[in-house]
């Protein structure tokens, strides 16, 4: 096989990923006590490391952590990149292989299909494997927040509240088959490994952009999450309903939250830079 075919195999064809159903018994981290669990003590952990250090050093004091966080830029940065292609070949081969059946379910485009899924469908298959595994790129997300701690020496609530949130809603994805995931992760996992590896970029000593490039990729995300959920609303009412839509909707009142606090922090760190230049 070419390294194409190689590839496309490995990413959307391989029987480990047609065959993945999500389960309570059979995949890890699927239970409500282990989400649960896992959000409680990413917090406890956080603020007591940010404490601990407090305590210990003086607070102009930074660790020096080496090659940590380079390297933990550049898995992110690749993990997305692998999440992004195969979620994205999985849902053309999903398409391509469910498109006869549309018809039967009032799903009548493949824009449809990505943002509203038709009422009944189930967590198995290709897209939902990616899904997971997505899921599970969550938790080494929040090994950033104590990096950041580590050599930044500051906590950061929106922070700890993103990667909750994100983490959160990962999880109603995938037990309730919830819309707009699809959509959401092809975002999430481009803009993310854009952010690592503007991240990587600049832990090397390479220059970096003029503008906060991090802070505005997030704001654009944001942004265009927020069009998606509007787009499902109106496929639910015109369209004959989408699956999951009750967890969509404490999905979309998350991301507002999300989305306020971020808007908050940028307006904030706007006026700084605008009342340094006036002094």
């Amino acid at each position: 096989m070419t390294t194409t075919k190689t590839l496309v195999y490995y990413l959307s064809e391989h029987p480990t990923i047609v065959n993945f159903r999500w389960s309570h018994t059979q995949s890890y981290g699927s239970t409500w006590s282990f989400l649960f669990t896992s959000i409680t003590l990413y917090l406890i952990l956080s603020t007591f490391f940010h404490l601990t250090l407090s305590l210990l050093l003086r607070r102009n004091l930074r660790l020096r952590l080496g090659p940590i966080p380079v390297i933990h830029s550049l898995i992110m940065s690749i993990s997305c990149t692998v999440i992004f292609a195969g979620i994205f070949l999985s849902a053309v081969a999903e398409i391509r292989e469910t498109r006869w059946f549309w018809g039967r379910t009032k799903t009548k485009s493949t824009v449809q299909w990505l943002l509203c899924f038709p009422i009944g469908t189930r967590p198995s298959g290709r897209v939902f494997f990616w899904s997971y595994l997505f899921y599970l790129s969550r938790f080494l997300h929040m090994l950033r927040t104590l990096i950041s701690v580590a050599s930044r020496r500051r906590l950061s609530f929106v922070q700890l509240l993103n990667n909750s949130i994100l983490t959160f809603m990962a999880f109603l994805w995938l037990e309730y088959s919830q819309s707009i995931q699809v959509v959401a992760i092809l975002f999430t996992t481009f803009v993310y490994a854009v952010v690592y590896g503007y991240r990587f970029w600049t832990g090397i000593g390479l220059p970096g952009a003029c503008f906060p490039f991090v802070v505005n990729c997030q704001v654009v995300l944001l942004g265009c999450n927020l069009v998606c959920h509007v787009a499902v609303l109106l496929l639910h009412f015109m369209r004959g309903g989408c699956n999951g839509i009750g967890a969509w909707v404490l999905n979309s009142v998350l991301n507002c939250v999300i989305l306020l606090l971020f808007l908050n922090f940028y307006v904030r760190m706007y006026l700084d830079k605008k009342n340094k230049k006036k002094d």
